[in-house]
This record gives C-alpha cells, structure tokens and sequence, in this order.
C-alpha cells in the first residue's frame, strides 16, 4: 500500500526510559529510531523529523484531554473520552506527562504542518490476529508474527532476528498511518473531543 508520503508511526514512552520508538519505511525496508535510556525522547523524535520531514505522523499516545474539560457539550467523564472507552484504551488522565508531552509534540509537529493522528497498535494488531502468535506476551512467535504481518499489511519485518514489544508496536502504528493516508484506517471516536485511528 504505497501513498507517495513519508509516514512515521511511533510507540511513545516515558521521556527518559529509552523506550520510544520511531518506525518509517526506507527504500521498501522498515527502519526503526530507538531512544537512548536517559537522552530526550522527544528531541530525537524532533531531530528525526527535521532530518526526514515526515507529511504524517501516527502516535501511539493520547493526543486530546477529555471533554468536560474544555467544555465541550454532553461530555461529563473527568477519566476517558468517548474514544477511550470504545478502544479500552488507558485514560489520558492515569497517564498524566506522557499525554502532556504527546500534546505539546502534537501541537509542534502541526505548526510546522505536519499531519499527526493519535494511533492505537494494541487494537490494530488484535484486527490484525497476531495475539495467536502471541503479540504482546513476553515471548511472541516472531516469525510467525512477522508473515502473518507481512500477509496482512506488507510490512515486511523479516530481516529482523528480533525485535522488542515497542518496535513492532512502533510497525503497527506505521500501518495504521499509511492506512490513514489511505482513507483506509478505522477511526472511533468525536473530532470534537479526540479520535484514535487502528
């Protein structure tokens, strides 16, 4: 599924931890971009971004607050957005800085024109039948995952002997944005309030 764009998806994580990961396609392969523990995830994300100008950017964090709190007409939930709840997706609340922090990143990337959409790989990938092949447990099928990913998605993973839970999240979170471009991607959610693409 070729759209013609330069499409990041990344798996965020906490600033520091070493587990944010940038994935995005380079002549046909899957490149992926791994913090460093104790360096600025956000900055290599930023620096990544200047060096490879992304038009669409898929992120695996929450991007808006709920409702009540900006207002917004028969939203009464103080934890989740409408979103959330259809997703079963973690409240943007429990996760406090890191939505902060995807927010302010959201906000940086759209001022500088890029698109970027809130992704949600756990969703995608359950769509997609990789839990029988153990997405998501601490040891997965990987071949298995890997064709039943290139089957499904063209994503092709398989030089990779290994990989760790964020860098196929990160691949998921890839396909979701190139399906987006696509006007393929499942979206649930209110514009008003916040939207999650899988």
């Amino acid at each position: 599924m070729r759209t013609g764009k330069r499409i990041f998806g990344i798996d965020y994580g906490s600033k520091m931890a070493g587990t944010t990961v940038v994935a995005y396609e380079a002549e046909g392969q899957v490149i992926f971009s791994s913090s460093a523990k104790g360096k600025d995830a956000d900055l290599m994300i930023l620096s990544l971004v200047e060096e490879l100008n992304p038009d669409l950017v898929a992120i695996d964090a929450p991007l808006s607050l709920p409702g009540v709190y900006t207002g917004i007409e028969g939203c009464s939930d103080y934890f989740y957005r409408e979103c959330d709840k259809l997703t079963k997706a973690m409240s943007p609340m429990f996760l406090g800085g890191l939505t902060a922090r995807a927010m302010k990143l959201a906000a940086k990337l759209k001022a500088e024109g890029i698109q970027v959409i809130e992704a949600y790989p756990v969703k995608a990938g359950n769509d997609l039948g990789l839990k029988r092949f153990g997405y998501r447990d601490k040891q997965p099928d990987l071949d298995g995952l890997f064709r039943e990913l290139h089957l499904k998605t063209g994503i092709d993973l398989c030089r990779y002997e290994k990989l760790t839970g964020h860098q196929i999240d990160a691949a998921l979170a890839l396909h979701i944005g190139r399906k987006y471009a696509a006007d393929q991607a499942g979206i649930l959610g209110s514009l008003p309030e916040g939207i999650i693409c899988y």
